[in-house]
């Protein structure tokens, strides 16, 4: 999977499909790293598929081969180390910021991202700093005068102290790591959201390539990211609006007029979350009588934040009775203890040997059905199902 990532690393939608392969595989995909990347996409010694660096937009092929070369004496152990031993002159502001932004610089001791972009009261970024400060110690090395006993005097330059600064929340990081490298690497904006994606949609966004008539009457609900949005003005001086969704497989570009668009474009806001429920309705008749391609009419929309306190209605824990131990039932009891709230439990108790399942309502105990919550049932492995 490396050398066919490698083979296809200059188009990166082959890329983003033989990424998702290699999940789908179970295999690791790692992003870039200036101690472990090569040029190429490899496998590290655990097994991991490790980005190639020269699939990092903005990163040439001098400065990837510096920062190959000159960690044959060990590995960079801070982003100063680094600035100090690689040739600055293959490595520009516009390297260093690819590789801070893709997380190249992950594994060099800062605590975030947004530690290399934070801005002083000169108005430089940190970077800069850091590239000053590497800069000034290979010339003074290179100046330094040899000691009466032959050795070259250290260079001595106290290094820079890393801001103090919070890092850029999800969506942010992963905006600005898809910039550089094309794909979310490190994770993707919809990750904190597959629990609404699993129970309270029936559709992903590519369903939308392919409308036709058989599909006219059906209510479509579907969530993603809003990776473009423009508000527009018709002819007739009416608001409209386009507006891009993107899920983990696809994206399309959908269109909202009149009162829907009047009603919703309040949600229409690049790298927002969104929860849509639309109607496939028929479509207008052409010239000649024949009805055209089906519309989409938009009954809801929300954001994709409020949809579990909003949908959810009840938990359905389901249990094997021949597996059932009693510290796990005491686990479990505290855990539903600390989340009460007024969404209705059942139990579905299931004898796989007899094929025999009962369902049991409790009239005492209720929940608050959130994303932690579920968090904590999937750790202890226990099958659910939420139901709104």
């Amino acid at each position: 999977m490396a050398a066919t990532l490698s083979n296809n690393m200059n188009n990166i939608k082959d890329v983003t499909k033989f990424m998702d392969e290699c999940k789908r595989m179970g295999l690791e995909v790692l992003g870039p790293d200036v101690n472990e990347s090569n040029y190429k996409f490899t496998v590290n010694a655990r097994g991991a598929v490790r980005f190639g660096m020269g699939a990092v937009k903005g990163l040439g092929h001098g400065a990837v081969m510096t920062i190959i070369d000159n960690r044959k004496d060990g590995p960079y152990k801070s982003i100063f180390d680094f600035a100090k031993r690689i040739d600055l002159r293959n490595a520009s502001k516009k390297a260093f910021e690819a590789l801070a932004l893709s997380g190249g610089f992950d594994g060099l001791g800062a605590a975030n991202r947004a530690q290399f972009f934070y801005k002083s009261d000169n108005d430089q970024i940190f970077l800069e700093h850091v590239i000053k400060y590497g800069a000034k110690y290979q010339e003074n090395e290179n100046s330094a005068q040899v000691s009466l006993f032959g050795d070259a005097s250290e260079v001595q330059i106290p290094e820079p102290q890393l801001p103090q600064c919070e890092d850029w929340g999800t969506m942010e990081k992963l905006k600005r790591e898809r910039e550089v490298v094309g794909i979310y690497i490190s994770g993707h904006p919809l990750d904190d959201y597959k629990k609404e994606m699993e129970f309270f949609c029936n559709t992903n966004v590519s369903a939308f390539k392919s409308i036709d008539q058989r599909m006219v009457g059906m209510e479509l609900n579907f969530c993603g990211v809003i990776s473009e949005a423009q508000h527009r003005v018709s002819k007739s001086n009416q608001g409209w609006g386009s507006f891009i969704i993107e899920d983990y497989e696809d994206s399309f570009e959908f269109r909202i007029f009149k009162e829907e668009y009047l009603t919703f474009q309040k949600y229409l806001i690049p790298n927002s979350f969104i929860y849509c429920k639309v109607k496939v309705t028929p479509g207008w008749r052409d010239k000649e009588g024949r009805p055209t391609e089906p519309r989409l009419s938009f009954i809801k929309m929300e954001q994709l934040q409020s949809v579990m306190g909003s949908y959810a209605k009840k938990l359905i824990i389901e249990m094997n009775v021949n597996e059932l131990e009693n510290n796990q039932v005491e686990t479990l009891k505290e855990v539903l203890d600390k989340h009460k709230g007024d969404h209705r439990i059942d139990f579905l108790l299931k004898d796989y040997d007899d094929k025999i399942a009962v369902n049991m309502t409790s009239r005492l105990q209720r929940v608050q059905v959130t994303n932690e919550l579920l968090g904590l049932l999937d750790g202890l492995d226990i099958t659910y199902k939420v139901e709104s």
